[in-house]
């Protein structure tokens, strides 16, 4: 510094330089973290401006999707409605008016309690009373159709009994080569199914099981019935001469005419059988066999599906024979019984049982 024409110099200590630096120092760096902190909080404050925007407009879409939901459940449950009228009407046109309850009836009738659920819609959420009405039409639908199945397996199961037979016993479930992937029927959330569709399913498979039961039963003409030349039981033996048991009935007939399978089934033995000469065996089921002998020819193979009155073979005399005609037997868990009464009651039986529909005529005579 100058002073009365001399310059004069102050002299500063290398520790006070040091704090004035620090000082300085100190200041930016306060300076430089106000105005991080300014920016930090203006981004924080934009980003929650931004999130508050977008739950708005979450809300406001939810909201509208609700409105329009809402707006539209009277054309859904009448888009529902037309399809349970066509299904109703599809299903009565091809089997005829369904069963009304009943106070003997085993199936429920949730009717009632409907029309509860029903009115409790319609007052709590007026919007969805046109689906509780479809609902309330489904259930009555499926417990007509649960009494419809148990008809039917009623007179098949009686007519079975008429032909002197067990329906559980010629019903009974072979579990032996059974398989396949789970697939679980479902009818509600959590994987539940309704009792009301579980009746129904256990009903068609029980009716199922009960016609398919009595198709198989011995029910078609294996052979011209004009002349049965011997009888089921006791007969005087045509070789000995003596007494002996024949075990199935025989059909005299001209070589070559034709023999029909008595009742659907798998050919399970074609060939020579000692006493049976040619001969075809057809499983039906659960125990139940049929056999056919002294034939002439052979038309089926091992293994093949048969329906009621399929040519399967010609009538001959190969075997233990005295002339052209067929032996037929009708055998169950390999025990012999009367074919007579088969084959007489069947075509009965099978025009009652056939006023339920989904039976087939059995065929009466051999052409």
């Amino acid at each position: 510094m100058r002073s009365n024409g001399h310059v004069r110099f102050i002299r500063v200590s290398s520790q006070l330089q040091m704090r004035v630096v620090g000082a300085i120092t100190g200041a930016v760096l306060l300076w430089v973290l106000m105005l991080g902190w300014m920016i930090v909080s203006q981004a924080i404050d934009l980003y929650d401006q931004a999130s508050l925007l977008e739950r708005e407009a979450a809300v406001a879409t939810a909201e509208s999707r609700v409105a329009q939901y809402r707006s539209g459940l009277g054309n859904v449950a009448n888009d529902l409605a037309k399809r349970q009228d066509f299904i109703e009407r599809s299903v009565q046109g091809a089997i005829g008016p369904l069963p009304k309850a009943t106070r003997s009836g085993t199936v429920s009738d949730s009717s009632e309690e409907a029309g509860k659920t029903v009115r409790k819609v319609s007052m709590a959420l007026p919007e969805a009373t046109g689906l509780a009405k479809v609902e309330a039409r489904q259930l009555a639908f499926i417990e007509a159709m649960t009494r419809y199945a148990d008809a039917r397996s009623a007179r098949a199961e009686s007519a079975i009994r008429r032909l002197g037979l067990n329906p559980q016993t010629v019903t009974a479930a072979d579990r032996s080569a059974m398989g396949g992937p789970l697939i679980p029927l479902v009818t509600g959330p959590g994987n539940s199914l309704d009792p009301r569709f579980a009746r129904f399913g256990a009903s068609l498979a029980h009716m199922s099981a009960m016609e398919q039961a009595l198709v198989r039963i011995p029910n078609t003409l294996p052979a011209n019935m004009d002349y049965i030349s011997s009888g089921f039981g006791y007969r005087v033996d045509p070789f000995t001469g003596g007494g002996a048991f024949h075990a199935g009935l025989d059909f005299r007939g001209p070589i070559g005419a034709p023999i029909l399978a008595a009742a659907a089934g798998t050919v399970s033995f074609t060939g020579v059988k000692q006493g049976y000469g040619n001969c075809v065996e057809i499983s039906h089921g659960n125990g139940l066999l049929t056999r056919y002998a002294h034939m002439s020819q052979i038309a089926v193979r091992i293994g093949e599906v048969v329906r009621p009155g399929r040519k399967i073979g010609a009538i001959g005399s190969t075997g233990r024979s005295t002339g052209p005609h067929l032996h037929f037997e009708v055998r169950i868990a390999d025990r012999p019984v009367d074919p007579r009464p088969f084959l007489e009651a069947m075509p009965h039986v099978f025009k009652e049982a056939n006023t339920g529909r989904g039976y087939r005529r059995p065929v009466n005579r051999a052409g």
